[in-house]
């Protein structure tokens, strides 16, 4: 039996992070679902960047030049076309699943990270767009971003909570998504939205990777995730969601982001094996998953209640690391990364759609 499978069969969901339209066209994707026990899909504007630049939308580009939608229009329609696509054919695991797997995601303009009505209006419309139940809508879980989060659920807008990177702001998105289910229960709607929290776990060990001692390198993002785990468990287990659960809400699960390894002399799948974990989601690169089919090791489930965490997180406050001031320096690059991947993206759409055909 294949990593993959085994890990699956575990109780972890792996999503591919990554869409084109070639691999929608070719079988690919297909091929994750059927032969790598993928099972959802995410995507973000540098993916769909360097897709634009490989000019796999040059015909659809210049199909739709002339239809008079503004570059990010325009955008957004091949972004939704090829994400409806990818959900229908993770339809049948959101089907069987009853709405807990099964899911693609596309992601709001991050330039409206500051303005709530605007981005929660913004993914009302991109959800009706769209037309299918299994999409979440990405939107940051940056302080400005969350009282959107709570809005967006409230409006039954599912949501994958991004840019997370410490337990403190998993517990924030975590609060953020709860109190609008909390608010829908109060109106006597269905309290059953999806929702994902993502934390990013390998931006961890590049930002200190020249800080610490050589026994603690490429260990912080692994540590990292062992805390908010811990965190996630607390939260599932607290009577503020259980009192919800018990009117019909599911839980906010916890999704591993940026795991592709970044260090040439660290496993290639290092935050796959060490963020194991039942109820969760791994969401990977197309190598990454390749590496973890052809050679990956399923490890031990991380530990309900942290287990040693804090032993190896104070090994990096004594090595002078602020672990609070880099989750906020973390997540605000991470933002700024954000609205810069956005602003090549859609000068990459306004400059194929003035190219000559």
């Amino acid at each position: 039996m294949k990593a993959t499978e085994t890990l699956h069969e575990r109780g972890q969901s792996l999503w591919l992070d990554n869409i084109t339209r070639s691999m929608l066209d070719n079988g690919t994707i297909a091929k994750f679902i059927s032969d790598y026990s993928v099972t959802g899909l995410t995507s973000n504007p540098s993916i769909f960047d360097k897709t634009i630049e490989s000019g796999d939308y040059d015909k659809a580009i210049a199909s739709k030049s002339g239809s008079g939608l503004s570059d990010q229009a325009l955008f957004f329609e091949l972004a939704v076309e090829d994400l409806q696509r990818a959900a229908d054919l993770f339809r049948p695991v959101f089907d069987r699943t009853t709405g807990v797997d099964g899911w693609v995601s596309l992601e709001v303009s991050p330039l409206l990270a500051h303005e709530t009505a605007e981005t929660v209006e913004a993914a009302t419309s991109l959800h009706t767009q769209a037309d299918r139940p299994n999409l979440l809508i990405k939107i940051p879980g940056t302080p400005e971003g969350l009282p959107a989060i709570t809005e967006a659920i409230v409006a039954g807008v599912p949501v994958n909570v991004t840019l997370l990177f410490s337990a403190d702001q998993y517990r924030a998105a975590a609060d953020a998504y709860l109190s609008g289910v909390e608010r829908r229960v109060a109106a006597g709607l269905d309290p059953a939205v999806g929702s994902v929290a993502s934390v990013f776990v390998s931006r961890w060990d590049v930002a200190v990777a020249k800080e610490v001692p050589a026994d603690l390198v490429d260990t912080l993002g692994l540590a990292v995730g062992l805390d908010v785990y811990r965190a996630y468990r607390e939260v599932m287990n607290s009577d503020r969601f259980q009192v919800l659960e018990n009117q019909g809400a599911r839980m906010q699960r916890l999704l591993w982001a940026s795991t592709k390894t970044k260090d040439p002399a660290a496993s290639d799948t290092l935050y796959v094996h060490g963020l194991a974990a039942p109820f969760t989601v791994n969401t990977m690169p197309n190598d990454t998953l390749e590496d973890f089919y052809q050679h990956g090791e399923v490890g031990d489930p991380l530990p309900a209640d942290g287990g040693d965490v804090d032993t190896r997180l104070g090994r990096f406050r004594d090595a002078g690391v602020d672990l609070g001031a880099l989750a906020a320096k973390l997540q605000s690059d991470g933002a700024s990364s954000f609205v810069e991947a956005w602003n090549d993206l859609i000068g990459r759409v306004q400059t194929q759609r003035s190219a000559p055909s």
